[in-house]
């Protein structure tokens, strides 16, 4: 049972489930009430210029500017560092906005979270107090369910991501706009879900916004329309790394369960991380993704444990080498790993039949590695992740309805195509893949931190590691 932290606020339920089964005489009635601030249109969508159709509800932003009150609403499940930031970064852009409740699995993420975003934006604007969450701080497995039933406009959904499919899920169907962090999944049941729930925000109406900031940054969408124009020709061939020293497993106390040390350790366990292919390394794939407007088709590749063999890297390898396959035979060679005292990047590269081109770099050279073209834009500090949320605020404030939901999954989905070629030594296809009913955990039925953890240590401490050749792909 989700707690409330530091004060109970009466007008939330206190059974988690409430509200998930309502009937249609309930369902309708809470409707209502949020027409103060909503417009539904009930005459089955506006036509747009072009023949498009937009879906039955209009954004929150325009049903608020309708009645007098633009103040976006935000609701945050997940208060770690991530999710800290992204909600400071969305109450940094124009227009009022206003926290109105968080949640956490843990007391300490809430209260830490509460204090950063507080001495950011705490003090009271023209529209009233901006983080007004007394009563409104949820700690427990089921405290995002407090979150869905506030009347938060837009919701970000930063917890650890082998829960981001139930929560995406559930925000959809409580008629939430999205913000959510990469990756979407961590296996192929997970992507399924999101693009299921993504087809129905598209029918609601709903925003949906993906942690693939990139997409946002001005340098790559610069590049990248320059590449799209053909400056280097068709690609013929592209690198991408996540190379760096990441992080060590600390020792798991004697006093918390299984479940609880791997939720506070999840980068190691891949219910819940994915391994760091898919939870940094997805970044360049999707850059490459983009540039070449589809999915791969098949990969091949090796990884391991070499330079920790021991329970400190969790059920995780150190290292994944993939080849990612492309229609027209389009070859992406990706590397990402965690190993100390060696050669690092993150970067995407492009070769083509008139040149190349260092993405990340903004810069284009021709067939003689002449410099043709750079990016006159700085890097961005932040990433772009500053950017990413004054386009999303941007958009619903002028009615737009922004859906990243396909290409996050996608991505998604050709991160965890490359774990399961790199853990199991096998040529793995897109299709094949894409049909897996492998799913890593249940996390719909998590309850309590003293359930079963989806993976339990061996006698000797450590955790059972894929060995390629022998492991099944997953």
């Amino acid at each position: 049972m989700a707690q409330r932290t530091p004060a109970r606020n009466e007008n939330h339920p206190s059974d988690p489930t409430a509200g998930e089964s309502s009937p249609a005489s309930e369902r309708s009635a809470v409707l209502e009430q949020r027409a103060s601030r909503r417009t539904f249109i009930q005459s089955g969508g506006i036509m747009l210029a072009g023949g498009s159709v937009l879906g039955t509800n209009l954004s929150v932003a325009r049903g608020a500017h309708a009645y007098g009150d633009d103040t976006l609403k935000i609701g945050l499940i997940g208060c770690g560092s991530r999710g800290t930031n992204a909600v400071i970064q969305a109450m940094n852009t124009d227009g009022a906005t206003r926290l109105v409740a968080m949640a956490d699995v843990f007391e300490s993420n809430v209260q830490s979270a509460f204090r950063a975003i507080n001495s950011k934006h705490g003090k009271t604007g023209p529209a009233g107090k901006r983080v007004d969450v007394d009563g409104a701080r949820f700690v427990g497995l089921d405290g995002w369910k407090h979150v869905l039933q506030s009347d938060a406009d837009v919701v970000f959904l930063t917890t650890p991501p082998g829960f981001r499919p139930l929560h995406f899920e559930k925000a959809i169907e409580a008629d939430k706009h999205v913000f959510m962090e990469k990756p979407v999944a961590t296996d192929t049941p997970g992507v399924r879900r999101v693009l299921a729930a993504n087809e129905i925000a598209k029918q609601k109406g709903l925003a949906v916004a993906v942690g693939l900031q990139r997409h946002h940054e001005a340098r790559y969408r610069e590049c990248i329309e320059r590449l799209h124009a053909g400056a280097i020709g068709d690609p013929v061939f592209a690198r991408a790394y996540w190379n760096g020293a990441g992080s060590r497993l600390r020792t798991k106390p004697k006093n918390v369960s299984e479940l609880e040390y791997q939720l506070r350790q999840w980068q190691h366990f891949n219910w819940i991380g994915g391994d760091q292919i898919a939870e940094q390394h997805i970044h360049n794939l999707d850059v490459i993704n983009w540039l070449l407007g589809e999915h791969p088709v098949s990969a091949q590749g090796q990884g391991g444990r070499d330079s920790r063999s021991d329970q400190t890297l969790g059920e995780t390898f150190d290292h994944h080498m993939v080849e990612f396959t492309y229609a027209k035979d389009v070859r992406l060679l990706s590397q990402c790993r965690h190993v100390r005292g060696c050669w690092n990047s993150v970067s995407e590269h492009v070769h083509g039949t008139q040149g190349s081109c260092d993405i990340s770099a903004a810069i284009i050279r021709d067939p003689s590695g002449k410099v043709v073209w750079q990016s006159s834009q700085k890097p961005s500090k932040d990433r772009g992740c500053q950017q990413a949320q004054h386009d999303l605020f941007a958009s619903l404030r002028k009615g737009e309805i922004p859906n990243e939901g396909d290409y996050g999954a996608t991505s998604t989905m050709t991160a965890i195509m490359g774990r399961m070629a790199s853990y199991s030594g096998k040529i793995v296809r897109w299709n094949e893949a894409f049909q897996s009913d492998q799913m890593l955990a249940d996390v719909d039925a998590m309850r309590s931190l003293k359930d079963i953890a989806p993976v339990q240590p061996l006698p000797d401490g450590n955790y059972e590691v894929a060995i390629p050749g022998q492991s099944k792909v997953i």
